[in-house]
């Protein structure tokens, strides 16, 4: 029975002594552990919260555009940019809200929601659908140095062919014929 006291004692001393070398990291992991766990949790439920926060405001943004209504569009609109810019919702009702200026005639408002889905959204698709409406805009205003400009911006390889047949509309408008046959030539050989 002494031998078992003994034997139990020496593995309780081995133990402790084990701790006092590696304890502190065991519990520094187990700290680590718990921080990233509780970082994460806190991550998703934030980014979740901005999410419906978000999809509340653009439902507003939609509601008002069902009933054609520009001054509760512009103000729907609003906070969903200033607040939720980083999420899906923002560049989507700043393009929905664009075609709805645009369809009213008011290029002004248009303008500067496109410009916004440019600087802002972090797909590139809806970048490319805001250059390529951005330019449809600023060619009703006859501004064709600014289209071929926006035209002109990073796009991807499937609407290089959209792109070249804005620019020869671009072209084919300011009288620049050859210019336009190229970039109709161009836009054909891109296009499916």
């Amino acid at each position: 029975m002494a031998a078992y006291d003994l034997d139990e004692q020496e593995k309780l001393g081995d133990l402790k002594a084990w701790w006092a070398q590696y304890g502190k990291y065991v519990i520094g992991g187990v700290a680590a552990i718990a921080l990233l766990v509780g970082g994460n949790w806190g991550w998703n439920k934030w980014t979740t919260n901005q999410a419906m926060a978000a999809s509340a405001l653009y439902a507003n943004v939609t509601e008002a555009l069902g009933k054609n209504d520009a001054t509760k569009v512009k103000e729907a609109l609003a906070p969903l940019l200033e607040k939720y810019p980083a999420t899906g919702y923002a560049p989507r009702a700043a393009l929905l809200a664009a075609k709805s200026a645009f369809d009213a005639g008011d290029l002004p408002t248009a303008k500067t929601n496109l410009d916004w889905v440019v600087a802002n959204s972090k797909e590139d698709e809806l970048k490319n659908i805001a250059r390529l409406r951005l330019a449809a805009v600023l060619i009703d205003q006859k501004q064709f140095d600014a289209a071929l400009a926006a035209l002109d911006g990073k796009h991807s390889e499937a609407f290089a062919g959209l792109f070249l047949d804005m620019k020869g509309d671009v072209f084919n408008l300011q009288g620049k014929t050859a210019d336009a046959k190229s970039a109709y030539e161009a836009a054909l050989a891109k296009l499916d």
